[in-house]
């Protein structure tokens, strides 16, 4: 539906929808009801759009009233959306509003909160000290004996 309309209104909200509609999982990440409010601040009136999943946040105690369409709600998102009087819809609910995108504001989670990119990078020789200062070695225990020793203090042979 998005890509009909990206071609032949020539809009660029929908075939930005599309691109992000056919993207990878892993580059399609959910966002928080927090995050959202944070973001959609001084935006009221307009539709939060996320191609992706809405997760709930039980920190965040005050939810305001938003409009939001996304391609999934988690149920306690969804519930604490509509109890605080806001809206959730799906993106075909939105086609049918705002084909062109008025009104609206496009948003995306954040790509480098998995767990898994903390490991990302190259790990520090002793030819260049500083590759990657924050990469996070994958480590089997936390013992003793595991990534503690030689080239991680003074008193082991070296430190990098």
């Amino acid at each position: 539906l998005f890509s009909f309309i990206g071609r032949r209104a020539e809009s660029k909200f929908a075939q930005t929808v599309v691109k992000r509609l056919r993207m990878s999982q892993i580059n399609n990440p959910p966002i928080s009801i927090s995050r959202l409010s944070r973001y959609m601040k001084g935006k009221e009136g307009k539709t939060a759009v996320i191609v992706g999943a809405v997760t709930d946040d039980p920190r965040l105690l005050e939810i305001p009233a938003l409009t939001i369409a996304a391609l999934r709600f988690t149920e306690t998102a969804r519930a604490r959306i509509v109890k605080a009087g806001g809206e959730c819809i799906t993106l075909d609910q939105l086609a049918l509003r705002a084909p062109k995108g008025s009104n609206t504001v496009l948003l995306r989670g954040s790509k480098t909160s998995r767990e898994s990119v903390r490991h990302f990078g190259h790990r520090t020789s002793v030819t260049n000290p500083h590759t990657h200062d924050g990469v996070k070695p994958h480590v089997i225990s936390k013992g003793r004996k595991f990534e503690k020793a030689r080239g991680r203090r003074r008193s082991t042979g070296f430190k990098v």
